[in-house]
This record gives structure tokens, sequence and C-alpha cells, in this order.
């Protein structure tokens, strides 16, 4: 039998590179430059996780939500006036015209502006002005809450 001598491998040293196939230098460290865990860093530049959050929260987590003061309220009744409808008279007819009279029951007719067509309205209020411009022209006007005041 012949005898074997035991060989050492040569390790192959790498030169230069400290990455040793882990990329840049700072993947390989702790996580620092991934940022945090769960929602951390979910605020304005988050674009990276914006699916993770519509997953998790739906898409009302972007966004402004809530109470608005009263002050930024928005106008929650409907009003037009006098000359908008005079103006867009056969548009309005078209959509809320029946048997000749032009049915805004949601709205609260102003008395911004002139009228001088004769028109048949019912409406939800009308204000003082508005009501005497529509008789003037020689129009007629129905309240639809005719037990609570004409006037507001």
């Amino acid at each position: 039998m012949a005898l074997r001598i035991k060989k050492t491998k040569k390790s192959r040293k790498q030169r230069g590179q400290t990455t040793y196939g882990h990329g840049a230098r700072k993947k390989w460290k702790k996580s620092g430059h991934r940022g945090g865990t769960g929602m951390a860093g979910t605020g304005k530049r988050a674009d990276q996780k914006k699916t993770l959050i519509i997953k998790k929260y739906g898409n009302k987590y972007f966004g402004k939500q809530g109470i608005t003061s009263k002050k930024t309220e928005k106008r929650k009744n409907l009003v037009i006036n006098v000359n908008d409808i005079e103006k867009d008279y056969d548009n309005l007819m078209k959509k809320y015209g029946k048997d000749g009279w032009l049915e805004l029951k949601k709205y609260k007719i102003l008395g911004d502006g002139e009228i001088k067509k004769k028109i048949k309205l019912k409406a939800r209020k009308i204000s003082k002005s508005a009501l005497d411009k529509i008789k003037k022209a020689g129009g007629e006007v129905e309240i639809k809450n005719k037990n609570k005041s004409e006037n507001e």
C-alpha cells in the first residue's frame, strides 16, 4: 500500500473587496439602511410602503379625513340664483321640467341678478328678493315646505 501524504487545501484570499457577495457593505451590516419595522417610515416619502399600507389599512390611511371646522365646512344646501335660472333655463327644463313647471325641489332660490322670463317654479325655499323678482316678471312660485317660513 502506498503512503498518502495529507495535503492542505489552498485557501483563496479575496483581495480588495469587503463585500463577500453581499452587494453594498451596508447591506451586510445591521438593518440601519432599511428604515425600521412595521409602520416606521410611512410618512411623506413612503412610496415604497404604499401597497403594504393600502392592504393593511385601506385607502383611508392617506389624505385628510375627519371633522372640518365651521369656518371651512362646505355649504350643504343647494342654492341657485335667479339670473342662473334665466341663463340656463332650457337645460334646466330638460333636466328638471315637468308639465311646464321647473322643479328645483332640493334648491333654495336666491335673488342675485335679474329675471325677465315668466317661469313656474317649485323649490325647497326662496329668498324674499327672488320671490319679488319672479312675481314681478309674471311667474309663479310653489314652495315645497309650506308649513315652514318661506323666507330664510
